[in-house]
C-alpha cells in the first residue's frame, strides 16, 4: 500500500516550497524569490504524529502569464491535486487575496479530496488581521502559518493527519524497495522525454528550451514485475557555466540523485555527439560508484550508416574511462528502441549487485598467475596470496599480497581488464584494492 499523498498548490511565490521543506524537514524543494522556480511536481517524504505521507510540491498556477511553461506547470499542478488524498491550498497572508487565488480556489472546490486553506507568511498566526478576506474563497476559515519560522505548522499538520486518517488514506511507512535509476545528462539531451517514456506518463515537463527541469523528481514504476524509482534530473553543466542561483540548486539536487542511484542512465544527444559536458557527467557517476547505461538519444536524426558509425566511434574514444557502460540507441520522442533501455538497466543492476565466491575468484587468480605477469621493483617481486570480494554495489575486490606499495596503476588496469573478461561486470564500476598479507 502506497503512502498517502498531500499536494501543495497555489499561485506562484506564496511559499509552497518553503512549506514543503518545513514539513519534510529537508531542503529538497528549491526555494527562491523568483517566480516559477518550481515547474514539475516533485515528491518528498514526511511524517507527523506517527503517520508517514508523501508531499507533492507543485508549480504556481496563474490564470494569465507570459511564462512559456505555464500551461505545463498548471497541468502538472492539477494532476497532482487529482491524485492527492489531501490538498493544502497556500495563499500569501502578507499581500492579501489575489485574482489567481480565486482562480485556484474555484478549481479546488471541485476536488474530491479534502482541502485545507493555508494562509502563509503570518509571522504572528494568532493575529486575525489578514485572515478574514480569504473566507470569500469558500474553503473555510484557513490555517495561519509561517512556513519560514514554523509558526502554526504543528496545528496544521495535526488537522492534516486527522483528515488523512478519517479518509482511510494511511499507508505503509516503509519505502518500497526499488531499483534507483537516475536519468542524467547535459541540458536538452532528452532526459525528460525518456523519463516520460519509461514511466508511461507526462510526469516531467518536456520542452526544447534548455534547462527546463530544475528539481530532481521521483517516479515509482513497475516493469515486468520489478519496481523502479526513476529520477529525472536537471541537466548538469560545469559550475563555471551555471549563471543562475536556481540552476545551481538544480545541479546540487542532480548530484544528490546520482549519490543515491543504483544505475545512472546517461542520455547523450546523438545529433550533437559526445561533448565535454557528457564526459563530466559520466565522470560524476563513475566517481560516485553507481552502475551506468549510455543512451544515444535522437538516433533517428543521425543521417546514414556512416554518420551513426562516427557517433559510436566518438563514444568509444571519448568515453573510454567508462568503457564498461553498455550503449543503447533510441528515439525518446518516437519511442523506438526505448524498451531496450530496460534490459540494459536490468543487466547493469544485476552486475552492480553481483557477488562471486572466493573459490571461483582464486581459480581465476591461479590462471592469471600462470601468465607470469607481475610487478617488480628492484629485487622486490609482487606476490599475490589470494583474492576475495569484500563488497558489492559496486563490486569490490581485495588482493592480499606481500608488497602492496609496489602495485602500479598499469597493473591495476591489467587486473581490472582480466576481471571484466572473466566475470559478468558490464555496466558497473569495480573497486580493486591491495592489502599486505604476511
Amino acid at each position: 500500500m502506497s503512502l498517502p499523498l498531500v499536494a501543495i498548490v497555489g499561485r506562484p511565490n506564496v511559499g509552497k516550497s518553503t512549506l514543503v521543506n518545513r514539513i519534510a524537514q529537508t531542503n529538497d524543494a528549491i526555494v527562491h524569490e523568483m517566480r516559477g522556480v518550481t515547474r514539475d511536481r516533485s515528491y518528498h517524504a514526511a511524517d507527523w504524529n506517527g503517520m508517514d505521507f508523501m508531499l507533492v510540491d507543485t508549480g504556481g498556477i496563474e490564470a494569465a502569464s507570459d511564462d512559456a511553461f505555464q500551461k505545463s506547470i498548471r497541468s502538472q499542478a492539477l494532476e497532482a491535486a487529482a491524485e492527492a488524498d489531501l490538498i493544502l491550498f497556500v495563499v500569501d497572508g502578507k499581500v492579501g487575496l489575489q485574482t489567481d487565488d480565486e482562480d485556484v480556489a474555484r478549481i479546488m472546490q471541485k476536488s474530491k479530496a479534502p482541502v485545507l486553506l493555508v494562509v502563509n507568511k503570518m509571522d504572528n498566526p494568532q493575529a486575525e488581521e489578514g485572515m478574514w478576506e480569504f473566507m470569500s474563497l469558500g474553503l473555510g476559515e484557513g490555517w495561519p502559518v509561517s512556513a519560514t519560522h514554523g509558526h502554526g505548522t504543528g496545528d496544521l499538520l495535526d488537522e492534516a493527519v486527522r483528515l488523512l486518517r478519517e479518509t482511510g488514506a494511511e499507508g505503509d511507512p516503509d519505502e518500497e524497495p526499488a531499483v534507483n535509476v537516475a536519468i542524467i545528462g547535459r541540458p536538452n539531451a532528452g532526459k525528460s522525454s525518456l523519463t516520460n517514456r519509461l514511466t508511461k506518463g507526462e510526469r516531467s515537463i518536456v520542452s526544447p528550451v534548455s534547462g527546463t527541469t530544475r528539481d530532481a523528481i521521483d517516479t515509482l514504476v513497475e516493469h515486468d514485475g520489478v519496481l523502479y524509482r526513476i529520477v529525472d534530473t536537471a541537466g548538469l553543466r560545469r559550475k563555471s557555466q551555471i549563471s543562475e542561483d536556481v540552476e545551481y540548486y538544480g545541479f546540487v539536487r542532480a548530484m544528490k540523485a546520482i549519490d543515491r542511484a543504483d544505475v545512472a542512465v546517461l542520455v547523450i544527444d546523438s545529433e550533437v555527439g559526445v561533448t565535454n559536458e557528457d564526459q563530466r557527467v559520466a565522470n560524476y557517476a563513475k566517481e560516485r560508484g553507481c552502475a551506468m547505461v549510455v543512451v544515444l538519444n535522437k538516433w533517428d536524426l543521425v543521417e546514414g550508416p556512416e554518420g551513426k558509425q562516427k557517433v559510436r566511434e566518438a563514444l568509444e574514444d571519448d568515453m573510454q574511462f567508462v568503457g564498461y557502460a553498455p550503449d543503447v540507441a533510441i528515439s525518446a520522442l518516437t519511442g523506438k528502441g526505448v524498451e531496450k533501455v530496460w534490459g540494459a538497466i536490468d543487466a547493469a543492476y544485476a552486475n552492480f549487485t553481483a557477488e562471486f565466491s572466493t573459490s571461483r575468484l582464486n581459480r581465476w587468480l591461479s590462471e592469471i598467475q600462470e601468465t607470469g605477469f607481475t610487478v617488480t621493483k628492484g629485487k622486490t617481486i609482487l606476490r599475490i596470496k589470494y583474492v576475495t570480494q569484500t563488497g558489492a554495489c559496486p563490486p569490490r575486490f581485495t588482493f592480499f599480497c606481500n608488497r602492496p606499495d609496489v602495485v602500479t596503476d598499469n597493473y591495476k588496469r591489467f587486473i581490472e581488464n582480466r576481471l571484466r573478461a572473466s566475470f559478468p561486470l558490464e555496466g558497473t564500476p569495480i573497486r580493486i584494492g591491495f592489502k599486505k598479507k604476511d
